[in-house]
């Protein structure tokens, strides 16, 4: 599911170029377009994991892919501005239910010293996704125009109900909704580890959409490449971060298991990947084409490898009976670098005619990853949650 979710958030991205000469879009207009989707993504994570805690993770995934898919086929027959800025926030509020909804399952069923691989295979298919659809996408727009993908993508994007109807019932039984014992909302929010896995995530999510949207462009006006080799470079490159996630997931889980510390272990990963991304982003800034390929590659592999920590983290935290709030609180935060992001960097292309203090405002964002992953966070263990009733009359 979230696979498909980022095929078809991705489309836009890869058709940029194109759709900018088609419908005379400049880079401001552009840049609004792709921060829009995370106008509702955001403000909608909250109420989410909240609906999927009560009413169930496996409706409410449900619900979100028939919403998006639609909204992603009628973006191919959108010739507007506004028509086009409706249907991403519609795409936006489909798939603000991915996330919570997963952190939700996970948590229920996954042991945590198996929580690194899982959230490994989980981000191997979300960071897959960008490779799939940027290569597909960028065939089918080179062959048959941009509209083209953006239906293909939804359409193909609603048989993913056929085999999740089969699978929704396990899920149900497997998932305990929320009961009257469950963390209220405010025992949730007086944690200081959740401002730090959001402070984290919003570090990290500013360099990723930043890259993820407008790297398609970056590759072709400001390095020179044609549609089909900016497609292949970035394919790769997106590959490369998907795998590195699924190996990052295991190799953690197997230092879990040999007598490491689960602590040590993803918060030594979440370093070396803030601090390597200042690096590459400099690269992609100043360096010449080889070095900011260069660049690109490694900021992605470890942007993957990162990728196992961000929800890990979180679920071993919050347990099982916070986690779909937990992660529904720190992606709205964590997300709003999706609003930002976009549209910043077209202003700054815009006003510059280039996209070198772009890279160089990603590279300050990142840094303030050390501080909510590392400092912020305290020793990964499940915090103990007094039942709500007890903490309503402690209150008292």
């Amino acid at each position: 599911m979230l696979f498909i979710n980022y095929v078809d958030r991705g489309a836009m991205p890869t058709a940029a170029h194109m759709m900018q000469a088609d419908l005379h879009l400049n880079y401001a207009q552009m840049g609004m377009l792709m921060s829009a989707f995370f106008w509702t993504y955001t403000l909608m994570q909250v109420p989410v994991g909240w609906l999927a805690e009560r009413y169930g993770a496996h409706r409410i995934l449900a619900a979100g892919l028939t919403i998006w898919a639609s909204a992603t086929m009628f973006i191919g027959f959108a010739h507007t501005f506004a028509g086009l800025l409706v249907l991403r926030l519609l795409l936006g509020l489909g798939e603000s239910s991915g996330f919570p909804s997963v952190a939700k399952i996970l948590a229920a069923v996954v042991p945590t010293k198996g929580l690194g691989t899982a959230n490994g295979i989980v981000a191997l298919a979300y960071l897959i996704g960008p490779a799939v659809g940027t290569f597909a996408g960028g065939m089918l727009m080179a062959h048959y125009g941009w509209r083209s993908s953006f239906l293909v993508f939804g359409a193909l994007s609603l048989l993913w109900l056929l085999p999740w109807s089969r699978v929704a019932g396990e899920v149900r039984a497997a998932v305990r909704p929320m009961t009257q014992d469950s963390p209220t909302w405010g025992m949730i929010l007086k944690q200081p580890s959740l401002w730090g896995t959001a402070l984290g995530l919003f570090s990290s999510n500013y360099v990723y959409y930043f890259m993820l949207n407008w790297l398609p462009s970056y590759l072709q006006t400001e390095r020179g490449m044609s549609t089909v080799r900016m497609t292949q470079y970035a394919t790769w490159a997106y590959v490369g971060c998907a795998v590195s996630a699924l190996v990052a997931g295991w190799a953690i889980d197997r230092y879990i298991s040999r007598g490491g510390s689960a602590n040590a272990a993803y918060k030594w990963v979440m370093g070396v990947a803030h601090v390597g991304s200042v690096v590459c982003m400099l690269c992609m800034a100043q360096g010449s084409s080889t070095l900011a390929l260069t660049g690109m590659f490694v900021f992605l592999a470890l942007s993957g490898a990162a990728s196992p920590g961000v929800y890990a983290m979180c679920q071993i935290l919050a347990g099982p009976r916070a986690s779909g709030r937990w992660v529904g609180i720190q992606n709205s935060l964590g997300n709003f670098p999706g609003i930002i992001a976009p549209w910043l960097t077209g202003v700054i292309v815009q006003t510059t005619g280039h996209f070198t203090y772009a890279f160089v405002v990603a590279a300050a964002v990142s840094l303030l990853g050390l501080i909510g992953w590392i400092v912020m966070v305290p020793p990964l263990k499940e915090l103990t949650w007094a039942p709500a009733k007890h903490a309503d009359a402690a209150g008292a």
